[in-house]
C-alpha cells in the first residue's frame, strides 16, 4: 500500500490496485470495521471518486461491489497528458502522421535497449517478467506480476501514465506489445488480454513460453 496516499483516501488506491470490492473485502485489506470502510466509501463516494453497484451471481442475495469513478482514475495522472497532445497533434499537423509513427518506432527501440541492459538475456523467464514489471513500476505504470500454475505469467499495469497520448495513437500501444514481446525473447509468446482503451480497468498480457 502506498504510505504517501492519505488515510481517508486509501480505499481509491486499494481500488485501483486490485479492482472492484465488496464493503467486507475492502475493510479487510484497509483493516478496520465494515463501518470503517463504510464510512470512507461514503466520503468519497459524496465526493465523486468512488461508485457502488448492486451485482447478482447465482441465487445469493446481490452483492454491492465498489469501483472508482472516472474521477477515481483521474487521482492517478496522466503524465505531461495536456503537453504530449499537443505535441502530438502538431507533429501530424506539421510532419505528418508517417513522422509521428517513425517517431514513435525510434521511442519504442530506446525502451528495448533500456530494457535489455537491465534485464540478462541469461534470466529464466519468471526473472525478466519479475524485473519487467519493476521497471514498468518505477514508470509510474503501478505494474506488478502474477504466475500461474500452468507456469505462464501475467504482467499487470494498473494505470497507464500515457493513457491520453495512446487514446489518440494507437502507435503507442502496439510498440509497448512489440517491446515486451523483443525483450522477454523469441520463445516467448506475450499477448495482451486486458486493456484500458477498450475499457478495462488495467491493461494485462498473458506470457507464455512457445
Amino acid at each position: 500500500m502506498n504510505n504517501s496516499i492519505p488515510e481517508n483516501e486509501r480505499a481509491i488506491w486499494i481500488l485501483k490496485n486490485e479492482g472492484e470490492k465488496t464493503l467486507k473485502e475492502l475493510a479487510q485489506t484497509l483493516g478496520v470495521t465494515t463501518e470503517g470502510a463504510r464510512f470512507q466509501l461514503l466520503k468519497l463516494s459524496n465526493d465523486g471518486y468512488v461508485k457502488s453497484e448492486s451485482r447478482a451471481k447465482g441465487r445469493g442475495r446481490p452483492k454491492q461491489v465498489w469501483s472508482l469513478t472516472k474521477k477515481g482514475h483521474s487521482k492517478f495522472p496522466d503524465t505531461h497528458s495536456e503537453l504530449t497532445l499537443r505535441l502530438i497533434n502538431k507533429i501530424k499537423e506539421h510532419l505528418g502522421e508517417d513522422t509521428l509513427t517513425e517517431l514513435i518506432s525510434s521511442t519504442g527501440q530506446d525502451n528495448q535497449q533500456h530494457y535489455r541492459n537491465a534485464i540478462p538475456e541469461e534470466a529464466t523467464l519468471e526473472e525478466k517478467v519479475k524485473k519487467l514489471a519493476e521497471l514498468r513500476k518505477e514508470e509510474g505504470y503501478m505494474a506488478t506480476y502474477e504466475q500461474h500454475g500452468n507456469g505462464d505469467y501475467l504482467l499487470i499495469e494498473n494505470h497507464c501514465p500515457i493513457c491520453a497520448a495512446a487514446t489518440i495513437c494507437q502507435g503507442f500501444c502496439d510498440t509497448e506489445l512489440n517491446t515486451f514481446q523483443s525483450v522477454l525473447g523469441p520463445n516467448t509468446n506475450v499477448e495482451r488480454v486486458d486493456h484500458i482503451l477498450a475499457g478495462a480497468r488495467r491493461c494485462a498480457y498473458l506470457i507464455q513460453e512457445k
